[in-house]
């Protein structure tokens, strides 16, 4: 058989949910209504930490149109406390409050306003407990311990002789920077509807991960995983923040105390206060020869993961192993701490860990590039990595040319050529650089199932999460590519966990990967049973048949894939059942490693920095994506450019501000986030189709590259415009304007 083109791959192909989105029949989970519902409210606390020392709910409950009210006393015959990484988070308060907004208590009516009422007769007593603001208060020895400490999780690795090696160095650098806690934002606050039954469990959520919220809800309430029904409808926006299991424990507990089912819908300002990003300051020690090689790297690194744990362990972690960034490194220590403290429990936010990593790394790879008298570029390309090295020890080897990489995006940049335009007074214009690694893809586990019908169509089930990042259309191309059928005959029915095969969750950048990856293998089974058919049609082997546009050809001669189903059966119906598992076992071999893979970052940035007011403009901004293959150029490019206008808010206006545990911005107003006249004039994405991914035609992931190397870019563009180093973000006019004119660079 001769090499096929590709026919749907490739391409960018009108999306499966378009119309739906568009003409607003698109069904979200706040659009849903079950018979029988009743509305939740939340009583929650207005201390940031305390003892709770009594609840009465008794005027609440016998308010006419209240249903239930629960609280801790009410969580009885099942387990009482879930989360990720560790079982620390209570379904409801209990004894203890850890950060403001947490409930201690839920009411459910007959309508909003009826458990709004309820809400305010539900009297709580508290004993207010010192609390633990940031890093420091968390560090502090004499602070009051959130938990039995302050501490969640410690990691840390080295390799090489690193003391040795600080002392044969020519020049040593140590720096900190601090990154903020930020908020995700997705358009659709978090929703559920719970519906707690005799003889089953039913949950409608906007979460991204179904199955493991299926898995934590059989948990807590003593069920079999069939017994539990988790249905996910489209999601509107995650970014991570509805990762894991955050309010359906609450909901589904509320619904058994209610006795029907319940649905609660959180606004921005409760939102805010379920889930954040972890806020990170960051230690680089790093030491140089004179001529620009680095010798060591020594990184010390903190994570705020707030009054829960949730992720933390997984964050702390991650935050450890990027750090040290893409370079070829012979000795390296490495320890970061995941604390607690009075705020937002902190979780998954795109790319865990990594903004706050690349931050801190990328940062002090200019500044010590600076010191020496060097280009920051050229530095960066003496100390890269090189394809098939490792970048951590024992891990997965870099699949792909860096420096390729960093010259392209360097080249479309214009980074040699760049000369800043003229300015108005008191304005600069700079220029900065960034890269960066993440290890990505989770958990290599994912299956999926693909019927082929009897009239040519097919239907394929998987459990990825459509938030928005058009993961329907990307399975369906795969299909369509593989069953050698048209893009339009596949329909793709996603995240109901009674109904479609299991995956671990949609998040690190995997689904095309790795789902897509068990839809590419379903896909060639069926396709395989048509060649077997077809063989016995043409009373030919399946090897000399080709298969082409819904028919299967031999010598001349061709027939529909559809006619050969039904002379299967007999009739007019009947279908094939394709099935694609995909284990770190897969027969490609490619999943073995850790991490899946490595999702390369790049940044370059220009600015202009008004020194009177500190108002940073960023006027261009370049990115590479690599993404192997890009199944859908346009969704790759709208993926690498939304992850990094969503990196535009950290860079220079988003953080949540707490003043003695309270928090002081929860709301669009007083919290900020980029809008489109806040995009730079020039925003491009640099496509390189490598090819290495393990996933379908080389596929790899690429929805966490474009927000890491940000802030990073810009903050070095500054530095190069002013001369000023900043360490702390976001780049907020006065923060700008004071490091302006500390080091005396302020115009009047």
């Amino acid at each position: 058989m001769t090499t096929r083109e590709f026919k749907t791959v490739g391409t960018a192909v009108r999306r499966v949910d378009a119309d739906d989105k568009l003409s607003g029949r698109a069904q979200f989970t706040g659009d849903l209504e079950v018979s029988g519902m009743a509305f939740c409210r939340l009583v929650t606390s207005p201390l940031p930490h305390a003892r709770i020392m009594s609840i009465d709910a008794s005027r609440a409950r016998s308010l006419p149109g209240v249903y239930a009210v629960l609280t801790s006393a009410e969580l009885v015959n099942m387990e009482t406390h879930y989360g990720s990484d560790k079982k620390d988070r209570p379904v409801i308060a209990i004894d203890k409050v850890r950060f403001q907004g947490e409930p201690v208590a839920a009411v459910a009516a007959v309508d909003l306003a009826t458990a709004e009422a309820a809400v305010e007769l539900v009297e709580v007593e508290y004993e207010e407990l010192p609390t633990v603001t940031g890093i420091d208060e968390a560090l502090d020895p004499s602070s009051e311990p959130v938990h039995e400490s302050n501490f969640c999780h410690e990691y840390g690795y080295e390799w090489g002789d690193v003391d040795a090696a600080f002392r044969e160095c020519d020049r040593v650098f140590e720096d900190t920077f601090e990154f903020p806690m930020v908020y995700h934002y997705a358009m659709e606050p978090h929703t559920c509807i719970a519906s707690y039954e005799p003889d089953r469990i039913r949950l409608w959520t906007s979460a991204q991960h179904p199955f493991l919220v299926q898995a934590e809800i059989a948990r807590l309430f003593g069920r079999q995983l069939d017994q539990v029904q988790v249905v996910v409808p489209f999601v509107g926006g995650g970014y991570g923040s509805k990762s894991y299991t955050k309010i359906e424990p609450l909901v589904t507990a509320l619904s058994r105390e209610a006795g029907r089912p319940v649905r609660l819908a959180l606004s921005v300002d409760e939102a805010m206060r379920t889930v954040r990003r972890h806020a990170a300051r960051g230690t680089i020690r790093t030491g140089v020869m004179n001529d620009g090689t680095i010798v060591a790297r020594e990184c010390t690194g903190y994570v705020d993961t707030g009054g829960y744990t949730d992720n933390g362990v997984r964050v702390t972690e991650r935050f450890g192993d990027r750090m040290p960034g893409p370079y070829a490194l012979a000795n390296v220590r490495v320890k970061t701490y995941g604390l607690f403290t009075n705020s937002t429990p902190a979780g998954s936010f795109r790319s865990i860990g990594g903004p706050q990593a690349i931050w801190v790394c990328e940062s002090q790879i200019d500044v010590v590039a600076h010191a020496l008298g060097m280009d920051p570029f050229e530095f960066r390309v003496k100390n890269l990595v090189r394809e098939g090295e490792e970048v951590r020890r024992g891990r997965r080897p870099i699949e792909g040319d860096l420096e390729y990489a960093l010259r392209r995006v360097a080249d479309d940049f214009g980074w040699d050529s760049w000369t800043p335009e003229p300015t108005p007074p008191g304005v600069k214009r700079g220029i900065g650089f960034a890269c960066g690694v993440t290890n990505s893809g989770a958990s290599p586990t994912s299956t999926s199932l693909v019927r082929f019908h009897a009239d040519g169509s097919a239907t394929v089930y998987i459990g990825s999460a459509e938030m928005g990042q058009g993961s329907r259309s990307v399975m369906a191309q795969i299909a369509a590519e593989e069953l050698r059928i048209p893009y339009e005959k596949i329909r793709v029915v996603a995240s109901d966990t009674s109904a479609v095969p299991w995956d671990r969750s949609t998040g690190s950048s995997r689904s095309t990967t790795l789902m897509g990856l068990a839809v590419h293998d379903a896909a060639i089974d069926i396709r395989q049973q048509l060649l077997d058919l077809a063989a016995e049609h043409f009373e030919a082997f399946p090897e000399e048949i080709e298969a082409e546009d819904g028919r299967a050809s031999f010598k001349g001669e061709s027939v529909a894939f559809a006619a050969l189903v039904r002379n299967m059966f007999g009739g007019s119906g009947g279908e094939l059942m394709g099935r694609g598992y995909v284990t770190p076992k897969h027969a490609s071999g490619k999943l073995r490693q850790d991490p899946v893979f490595w999702e390369v970052s790049i940044g370059a940035a220009e600015v202009e920095v008004d020194t009177a007011t500190g108002e940073v403009r960023l006027l261009r901004y370049y990115s590479i994506s690599d993404p192997g293959k890009a199944i859908n150029p346009k969704q790759v490019e709208g993926q690498d450019e939304g992850a990094a206008m969503q990196a535009m808010g950290h860079t220079l206006f988003e953080e949540m501000l707490y003043e003695d545990g309270q928090l002081l911005n929860p709301n669009l107003v007083d919290y900020r986030v980029p809008i489109f006249t806040d995009l730079p004039h020039e925003f491009e994405t640099v496509l390189i189709e490598s090819g290495n991914g393990p996933g379908p035609y080389g596929a790899k992931g690429v929805g966490e590259g474009g927000i890491v190397c940000v802030a990073p870019a810009v903050a070095n563009a500054v530095f190069n415009a002013t001369g000023v180093r900043i360490s702390t973000l976001p780049l907020t006019p006065e923060r700008v304007w004071r490091a302006l004119h500390e080091a005396g660079q302020a115009a009047d």
